[in-house]
């Protein structure tokens, strides 16, 4: 009797733990690992993600379809998706972009391909997460024209969202959990798998011998593109004035830090998918790479907060066009058409 007793007390303790295995999918062996809910590129760090806002499929799933919504805005006529497309590298090919009613922004709509490794946003870097930097576009007068608490209002009419949010977030809508989800989805657009990438992982066959000696000239001390775009993302994440104007009307990082030392300076940008991101600069008023290195090689205005190592060099034609050839290398192909990115 008790044998049978201890048996049945072990049986039953073993289909409890069998239970948990199956629910907790964490004790088989055998089959395919799970697909990553970021397919991080070789060469790059592990991203990192915050305690509040762990990324999960059904985020990025709530994310997606929030991003691509034109109903945040007070018209219905723009979504985030408006301004940042994904064939240009989830940037805007308009200089300044257009919101509502068809008001124009004041800065350019930049690439948002690996933000999920920024340490600040917005060109000024006013803001220091995505979750805070989805909000601005929403409520910005000129862009959407929202306040969270309407989004969450039309959004919650919609059963289809509500669901959306309790299996994202484990609520209803809330306005918090609007812009986790945007941040949540932006975070998964990473771009590693240009030319240039493969080439660094051993293809040497992935570069042409132009886009060769222009890699010579971005790394080399002639042009000193390395010194602002370093990294595996081709960024120090920090803030430069490089002599656009002699006085500028937007005053870029002084409106932040309010230190005068800080004006016309600006994000310095990614370079990855430069060819499909133009026009550049915040106010995007270079319309072509080539009218980038004219720039550059000019020297810049003269101003007393430009960076001290803008300043003039010569290129020949040649190397302009090695150098161009080689920003062209950085192009990830596979980012710009992945249909897991579109709507």
């Amino acid at each position: 009797m008790m044998n049978r007793r201890m048996h049945l007390r072990y049986g039953r303790r073993a289909l409890v733990l069998v239970a948990a295995c199956v629910l907790a999918s964490a004790c088989s062996t055998s089959g395919p690992p799970a697909t990553p809910l970021i397919d991080v590129p070789a060469g790059f760090p592990q991203p990192h993600f915050p305690e509040d806002n762990a990324l999960t499929a059904d985020r990025i799933a709530l994310g997606k379809k929030l991003f691509y919504d034109k109903q945040l805005s007070r018209t219905s006529e723009v979504a985030c998706g408006s301004c940042h497309l994904q064939e240009h590298a989830f940037a805007d090919p308009r200089p300044l972009s257009i919101g509502v009613n068809g008001q124009l922004g004041k800065r350019n709509a930049p690439s948002l391909a690996n933000m999920v490794y920024n340490t600040s946003y917005f060109w000024d870097g006013g803001v220091p997460t995505l979750e805070q930097q989805a909000i601005q576009p929403i409520i910005n007068p000129l862009e959407m024209n929202m306040t969270l608490g309407e989004v969450v209002s039309r959004v919650s009419a919609d059963p289809a969202y509500v669901d959306m949010f309790r299996r994202a977030y484990n609520s209803e809508p809330k306005p918090e959990f609007v812009t986790k989800a945007i941040a949540s989805f932006v975070r998964t657009l990473v771009s590693g798998r240009s030319r240039y990438d493969r080439y660094q992982q051993g293809d040497t066959t992935a570069l042409t011998a132009s886009e060769l000696r222009g890699m010579n000239i971005f790394f080399g001390e002639k042009a000193e593109c390395f010194h602002c775009h370093i990294g595996f993302n081709f960024t120090n994440n920090g803030y430069r004035n490089n002599g656009i104007y002699a006085t500028y009307a937007d005053k870029g990082r002084e409106l932040i830090t309010e230190d005068p030392a800080d004006e016309g300076k600006f994000k310095v940008p990614t370079l990855r998918n430069i060819a499909l991101t133009a026009p550049y600069m915040h106010d995007g008023s270079f319309e072509t790479l080539d009218a980038v290195v004219n720039h550059y090689t000019s020297g810049g205005q003269q101003n007393p907060n430009a960076d001290a190592v803008i300043r003039p060099f010569v290129l020949t034609p040649q190397e302009r066009t090695d150098l161009i050839a080689f920003l062209t290398s950085l192009t990830d192909e596979q980012f710009v058409a992945d249909a897991k990115f579109k709507p």
